[in-house]
């Protein structure tokens, strides 16, 4: 899926990422990295939202493993289970997220128990930055589960 078509299908299907004017910088199996600009996301302190900028972090990890596994032609639903975020400095300005499998190494092993089980567990983590400076970690546990076709 390119940068574009991902945008697309995330502003077709997550209204709240078009409002927030959410785009696709990078969409690779290894990261995807999304970009949100101030204005539409600024709090009463004139920084990043802490919503928007947890929104934009799960959002990246979520396109992350939704692009690999349509990369890998396997169809299934992608949820989020659980996350923490940490929130390391204000963000005064547009910020990226980029997201990554927290273990590479736990594909393999996600996609067999997807193909075994219709039902599959993985890792990522968001790293947002602002001005090239890391601004906040997000870290969740995504559930995949198979469309019976």
């Amino acid at each position: 899926m390119s940068p574009h078509e991902l945008e697309q299908y995330i502003h077709d299907h997550i209204p709240l990422s078009r409002a927030m004017q959410v785009t696709v910088v990078q969409a690779t199996d290894d990261a995807v990295v999304l970009a949100a600009p101030l204005a539409p996301n600024i709090n009463h302190r004139e920084t990043v939202f802490g919503g928007s900028a947890a929104a934009v972090a799960t959002l990246a990890a979520w396109a992350l493993l939704t692009t690999r596994l349509q990369n890998a032609g396997l169809a299934a639903r992608m949820v989020i289970q659980r996350n923490t975020m940490e929130y390391e400095h204000p963000i005064p300005g547009a910020f990226t997220a980029r997201a990554e499998l927290e273990q590479a190494a736990a594909w393999p092993r996600f996609v067999q128990m997807l193909a075994r089980k219709g039902r599959a567990r993985i890792s990522a983590v968001s790293i947002l930055e602002y001005d090239g400076r890391r601004v906040g970690r997000f870290a969740g546990e995504f559930v995949a589960m198979t469309i019976p076709q």
